[in-house]
């Protein structure tokens, strides 16, 4: 199975929600395979549970598995890392502490890993304290090339910067974009991305100089009768790629 994502022009790979295997089928048909389908552990009682169900998901979309903590749940951690472990799907979502234990499972290089790291209110620092304990700590801010030197050690592949809350970070997020850029880093900006913003998200990243930028826009496209993520938003936001990339 395929164990890396496909990129719109080798740059831009979405990340949805699914809803179920059909709404993954639905959503990776939308984007021409330009996409990579969220399913969150947090759903599943048990390892098994989830092992059976996101097989079928891999399945039906040619490995475009993205293992999910369940809105960033630390709690989560060490679930995603033996799913991973197991799965070998092409993205991997992990708090900033589950970053090596993930990669050491996998065993393997080109499975995307992201590491969550917060807003702190300044520019040029994130907050790195997204585990289960110390998360529940006071914040650790760091300097944004630090965390990613951080996550490079620990085999990481990107900055998963989140809560972004939309384009109300937008200073710190321009700091981290350039950052990623520099340092030859993959970013992933997470949290209140909407078919509104979204263009502008995404164009500050491909324009600081992010080798690989995979959005991860996730409730503003569900449809809150049935749960599905909207195929037509999906056809949205690839045809907005498709637009910044030329």
């Amino acid at each position: 199975m395929k164990k890396t994502p496909n990129y719109v022009k080798d740059r831009i790979s979405l990340n949805v929600l699914a809803n179920s295997v059909e709404n993954a089928a639905a959503c990776y048909q939308a984007a021409e395979g330009h996409v990579i389908l969220g399913v969150l552990s947090k759903n599943y009682p048990t390892d098994e549970a989830a092992i059976a169900d996101m097989k079928l998901y891999q399945e039906a979309t040619d490995n475009a598995l993205s293992v999910g903590l369940g809105a960033g749940d630390p709690n989560q951690s060490n679930m995603v890392t033996r799913l991973a472990g197991v799965l070998q799907p092409q993205h991997v979502n992990q708090v900033f502490t589950g970053v090596g234990p993930s990669r050491a499972l996998l065993g393997q290089s080109e499975t995307i890993v992201n590491g969550l790291v917060s807003p702190t209110g300044k520019v040029g620092y994130v907050n790195i304290a997204t585990g289960p304990l110390s998360s529940q700590t006071p914040a650790a801010e760091v300097p944004i090339e630090t965390a990613i030197a951080m996550l490079k050690d620990m085999g990481g592949s990107s900055i998963k910067y989140f809560p972004m809350k939309g384009l109300a970070h937008k200073e710190e997020y321009k700091a981290v974009a350039e950052a990623c850029a520099k340092y030859d880093f993959y970013l992933e900006p997470t949290g209140g991305i909407d078919l509104e913003n979204f263009e502008e998200i995404v164009q500050i990243a491909v324009d600081a100089g992010v080798k690989k930028i995979i959005p991860h826009v996730y409730s503003s496209i569900i449809d809150s009768t049935t749960g599905d993520t909207r195929p037509e938003d999906v056809v949205t936001l690839y045809a907005t790629v498709k637009k910044i990339l030329g």
